[in-house]
């Protein structure tokens, strides 16, 4: 395995996940992809205010620091520089800016959950 690559850092709902942790558990690099920039302070205040645990997950994104832009995307990273993710995102996005193998796992997601896609990957 080269990579891990995640769609967003959150996974059903506000799930965390401590990036820099996968990366020194298995020592590969982890690059967290993200079609637009999401909205910090929205994300901050929900986690803050709403969500049990909010504040440790909150420091987890923030460890992670700003998303970058990077081919038409925007990442955040462990384990990579973003020279690295740049190389990667353009060998990987062959019918999109978003890496086919995020594209591929978002429609089979979608078809297991819902029986069909929602045409956004």
């Amino acid at each position: 395995m080269q990579a891990i690559l995640l769609q967003g850092v959150a996974f059903a709902g506000f799930n965390v996940v401590d990036v820099h942790a996968v990366h020194a558990t298995l020592r590969i690099p982890v690059l967290v992809v993200a079609r637009r920039a999401p909205n910090l302070a929205a994300i901050r205040a929900a986690l803050l205010h709403k969500v049990p645990g909010g504040r440790r997950k909150w420091a987890l994104i923030e460890q992670l620091g700003p998303m970058e832009a990077v081919q038409g995307v925007y990442v955040q990273r462990a384990g990579i520089t973003l020279n690295q993710a740049a190389d990667l995102i353009r060998r990987l996005a062959l019918h999109s800016t978003l890496p086919e193998p995020l594209r591929t796992a978002h429609l089979i997601a979608g078809g297991v959950t819902q029986g069909e896609s929602r045409h956004r990957a």
